[in-house]
């Protein structure tokens, strides 16, 4: 990887890079599931103030929240104006090659298993 990547890896631990049909894609992953993948991509906002916004909303959703819930329900009103840089992508053919991501599938399955857990230990 070269040291652009690394330095963007490690100065915005909350940002993820990937490829797509040979097209590179930066940003915050919105939800992934088993089919898709919903990414608010850094690359396609236009405006320096709007990129400097996304990556201080960014920083705010890392260190604030428990990083389960995606960033638009945590900062609902104020991550508003990114939703025309929402990309969805087939989850099969985009390659991430660093950062997190967000998957509301699997709270709801860890949440369901915790509940199956205890009510198997009530039982005894």
């Amino acid at each position: 990887m070269d040291t652009q990547l690394e330095s963007l890896k490690e100065k915005f631990p909350f940002l993820t890079f990937g490829t797509y049909l040979e097209k590179e894609y930066l940003g915050i992953i919105q939800n992934s599931d088993n089919h898709l993948i919903s990414l608010y991509a850094y690359n396609s906002i236009p405006n320096e103030k709007n990129r400097k916004q996304f990556l201080e909303y960014g920083e705010i959703w890392w260190w604030e929240s428990n990083r389960q819930i995606p960033i638009n329900l945590f900062m609902r009103k104020q991550f508003e104006i990114f939703r025309p840089f929402l990309k969805t992508f087939i989850r099969k053919d985009f390659n991430i090659m660093f950062g997190p991501t967000v998957s509301l599938q699997e709270i709801i399955t860890k949440r369901i298993k915790r509940r199956t857990i205890q009510l198997v230990k009530k039982s005894d």
